[in-house]
């Protein structure tokens, strides 16, 4: 497997590290951190706290070089000595070049490990979450393994958003699925990296966010095994911004310009393209027969105009128009 570029590597600052590093860690759970501290704060302390006689060390991307809002945080709990790691900067902002410098400088850092787990920085761990996911990976031979997000809003009147698609966990049972989209709740053995090199994450979905669903697609393809631990939950703080209608109008048309880049890369020639439009414009029709059937079935609108946005999405995307939810000049403080 061919590491990251020198020169690459050069740009990324080391800012706060435990006392210790022990390289024969096994196990490494990875977190891209941006402007959001005092939810680092949680997520920090659920991992403080599992229950697990594993030892693991933790990987803390910042991803805001200039306000490095999560360092503090991330300094404060490694020279406690509640668990060992490392924080770095890297300086080139997105979602994608976030989450491959943390895969990069883990591997670096802990040449032994064979787990590398994600969680994000708004997320908080179930005590058992690491001790579910290692052994399901082990006990299974899977090569990823997925568990669940759940939601907790801060309004509790959007508790009928739990259903909606851009909140739901994938599955409800645990055992082999055929695949998983999302890595806010993962763990990819070091195999799986190996095997498809660095950078893991495709930098084109950057600012558009998809890098993981690209990724996973690809490890679908190559038959690699995977598994769902409903088990090993997280739970997600959602505030009120993203209950609104823009928001979830906003993530429909996302997942739909994601699904189209992903099956793109699949389609080389221009003709397989045009076939891939045309399907897509296709599904436009289709997806007002599923807005109706959720909207008898779900009963609230927001989940019902989903499929719509989603086709709606795949097809702007087509023609070049799309969101760019991880520019930081379109994420809130």
């Amino acid at each position: 497997m061919g590491g990251p570029d020198p020169a690459v590597r050069a740009l990324r600052a080391l800012v706060a590290a435990s006392p210790a590093l022990d390289p024969g860690i096994e196990t490494v759970v990875c977190i891209p951190c941006f402007r959001r501290p005092k939810s680092l704060r949680r997520t920090l302390q659920s991992l403080a706290v599992q229950r697990t006689g594993r030892r693991f060390a933790v990987v803390m991307v910042e991803n805001d070089a200039s306000r490095s809002e999560s360092v503090p945080v991330a300094a404060e709990y490694l020279a406690s000595g509640k668990f060992s790691g490392l924080c770095v900067i890297e300086p080139r902002q997105g979602n994608c070049y976030a989450i491959n410098a943390a895969f990069e400088t883990a591997l670096q850092m802990f040449p032994l490990a064979t787990s590398f787990l994600m969680i994000d920085d708004d997320d908080i761990a179930s005590p058992g979450w690491l001790e579910r996911m290692v052994g399901t990976a082990e006990a299974t031979g899977a090569d990823i393994v997925g568990g669940p997000v759940f939601p907790e809003f801060d309004d509790e009147r959007k508790r009928g958003l739990r259903r909606h698609p851009a909140f739901a966990p994938a599955y409800d049972a645990s055992g082999p699925v055929p695949a998983i989209h999302g890595c806010g709740n993962c763990l990819i053995r070091r195999a799986v990296l190996d095997r498809l090199g660095m950078p893991a994450f495709d930098l084109r979905f950057n600012f558009l966010g998809g890098g993981d669903t690209d990724f996973f697609y690809r490890c679908e393809r190559l038959g690699l095994r995977f598994h769902w631990e409903a088990d090993a939950a997280i739970s997600e703080t959602v505030p009120q911004s993203r209950t609104r209608l823009k928001w979830l109008a906003m993530r429909g048309l996302q997942i739909g310009a994601i699904i189209y880049h992903v099956q793109r890369k699949a389609t080389p020639t221009f003709w397989l393209r045009a076939k891939l439009t045309a399907k897509l414009l296709a599904a436009l029709p289709l997806s007002l027969g599923y807005a109706t059937h959720a909207a008898f079935t779900e009963r609230e609108w927001t989940i019902a105009m989903h499929p719509v946005t989603v086709a709606i999405g795949s097809v702007l995307a087509a023609f070049g128009l799309e969101p760019q939810p991880y520019k930081a000049s379109k994420i809130g403080s």
